[in-house]
């Protein structure tokens, strides 16, 4: 087993021609896609990962340089592809990695057929030209309280950003993932991701960008989702979707899923 491998948990299933590559984003592990795996693998070959910083993934491999900026996660995504020598790929990712994706395709475009993303946003913050969602004085109150008691936050983090029923299967698993995090690494990760502004950078994306969206999401407003599609250098869609919360895959498969797939399957002119 190679150090990238092991450090990140791959795992690669089914064997099809085509490769569909699944990343996470903040709180989670590859386990937010197991509703969606079992119906990829009988015809592509499908890889998985946890972002390092994750819960599942060993903590001392956690570089606090590496990982001040996202480019620090496109580097490890390119390093999987070239370790398992996968020469093009369909990459979903969600959250922050679908920025992450963008970020590693401008690097290495050769490596990517398209990108297919739920809930992406290059900027959380609000400006005076931009709605982003996030004031800077909440951000610092929500840094404050991941530092205070780690615990605490995650109990109330976790309902808000799933949205629904606060007994929810969905609201448990994310619970479960995010408390696994260390929370001096959350704190770090959480801080890089909502201050971010990757906005400069979607010009240069030349993949085929699948913009996929809550209607309701806490983190990412639907605005976002049109203002990506309009500032990317490369061909995108939009489709919103009638869900709520900012990890739909999650809470609700019943219409994620087949979205998903027609995403993945099928090219721009949907």
């Amino acid at each position: 087993m190679g150090i990238v491998e092991e450090a990140h948990n791959v795992k690669i299933l089914g064997s099809g021609e085509q490769t569909v590559v699944l990343a996470h984003g903040f709180g989670t592990d590859q386990s937010v896609w197991k509703h969606l795996v079992p119906h990829l693998i009988d015809e592509y070959r499908v890889v998985l990962f946890d972002n390092m910083g994750a819960g599942t993934t060993n903590p001392d491999y956690f570089d606090f340089e590496r990982y001040s900026s996202l480019e620090g996660y496109a580097y490890d995504v390119i390093a999987i592809l070239e370790e398992f020598q996968i020469r093009s790929c369909i990459f979903v990712g969600h959250s922050v990695s679908a920025m992450v994706g963008a970020i590693a395709s401008i690097a290495r475009p050769d490596l990517f057929t398209k990108i297919v993303t739920v809930s992406a946003s290059p900027r959380y913050l609000n400006d005076s030209e931009y709605y982003g969602g996030f004031e800077r004085e909440e951000l610092d109150q929500l840094f404050e309280a991941v530092k205070t008691n780690y615990k605490s936050w995650c109990s109330g983090f976790a309902p808000l950003v799933v949205g629904g029923d606060m007994d929810s299967v969905a609201i448990q698993e994310f619970s479960r993932t995010l408390f696994n995090m260390r929370p001096d690494i959350a704190l770090s990760v959480i801080q890089i991701i909502f201050l971010s502004d990757l906005r400069h950078l979607l010009p240069h994306v030349s993949v085929p960008f699948h913009i996929i969206q809550s209607m309701k999401d806490l983190a990412v407003p639907v605005v976002v989702s049109e203002y990506l599609s309009q500032n990317l250098g490369s061909e995108s869609i939009v489709e919103v979707m009638s869900t709520e919360g900012h990890l739909p895959q999650l809470s609700s498969p019943d219409v994620v899923i087949p979205v998903l797939l027609r995403h993945i399957r099928h090219d721009i002119a949907l």
